[in-house]
């Protein structure tokens, strides 16, 4: 038997009791859980923030993790409580778009409503569903439970608006879709792999499907804003500290940083913001 892996990414911060309460409430229905925590410091009620970083950070985890994610600003309201089961993990979530960025990229799912009471606390709160709802759904799933004894099926999940990518003979044209605790910007120009020649080749998880896209890194020229930058590096040293540079970063997407400085800090940069990349 696998040994049942459970992951948490919450915005609930660390100095309250939210987060270890929802352990217990996983620990007393399964005992052996193993758990890992992502991130609890999204920012509160980012539900793009929160995607971002459970797309990074799924395809690093067991294929049998059950993936729990309670960013959750509709709490008590109408909005659904939801399971999906993907070939790369399972996931429970309150049904606004959080899981758009990992069920946006083609991998197939199934859905289904949490409403099975038999799989809930006794008592729902309105106001921390995390715990009475989502936990129990998510440590009985990890216990094997199957998706459809946890309610029926759903087939219009909530998305967000998926990341922009448009391709074109002399530039790519992206956004900013993640700001990291350094200041460094995600990009939507991804997925980016070195060739044995030096260049680059882009093969687009986002926007219109396209045959992959093969330039030279040093020839090309980045812009945000008032911002131009010439080249893709392959690491922060390739430029003095202090200096701004475009590199490929640890998830293969083009990301734009200072090298030790904040360049989301400087340019006033936010998700949604056009990244362009002229060939």
């Amino acid at each position: 038997m696998l040994t049942p892996v459970i992951s948490l990414l919450t915005d609930f911060g660390l100095s309250d009791h939210y987060v270890g309460v929802m352990k217990g409430v996983m620990l007393e229905i399964l005992p052996e859980a193993v758990f890992a925590d992502i991130t609890h410091l999204v920012s509160p009620q980012d539900v793009r923030e929160g995607a971002y970083a459970l797309m990074n950070s799924v395809p690093f985890f067991p294929d049998h993790t059950v993936h729990l994610v309670v960013v959750d600003p509709g709490v008590g309201s109408r909005r659904r409580a939801v399971a999906v089961e993907t070939p790369r993990g399972k996931f429970i979530a309150p049904d606004n778009g959080v899981l758009s960025y990992v069920l946006g990229q083609g991998v197939p799912f199934r859905a289904v409503e949490l409403s099975n009471p038999a799989y809930h606390l006794e008592e729902i709160s309105t106001t921390f569903h995390g715990r009475d709802i989502f936990s129990p759904a998510a440590a009985h799933l990890a216990a094997g439970v199957s998706l459809e004894e946890l309610g029926p099926a759903v087939e219009d999940l909530v998305w967000l608006p998926l990341p922009g990518l448009e391709i074109h003979p002399d530039r790519i044209v992206g956004e900013v879709i993640g700001v990291d605790h350094f200041g460094n910007l995600g990009t939507s120009i991804n997925a980016l792999h070195w060739s044995a020649r030096e260049d680059l080749v882009l093969d687009p998880v986002w926007g219109e499907k396209h045959e992959p896209v093969e330039f030279s890194a040093s020839n090309v020229e980045v812009e945000i804003g008032d911002l131009k930058l010439k080249g893709i590096a392959r690491t922060f040293s390739a430029v003095e500290p202090g200096e701004a540079l475009a590199l490929v970063g640890s998830e293969h997407a083009l990301d734009l940083s200072i090298n030790q400085g904040n360049l989301a800090k400087v340019l006033d940069a936010s998700p949604g913001d056009r990244v362009t990349l002229y060939l």
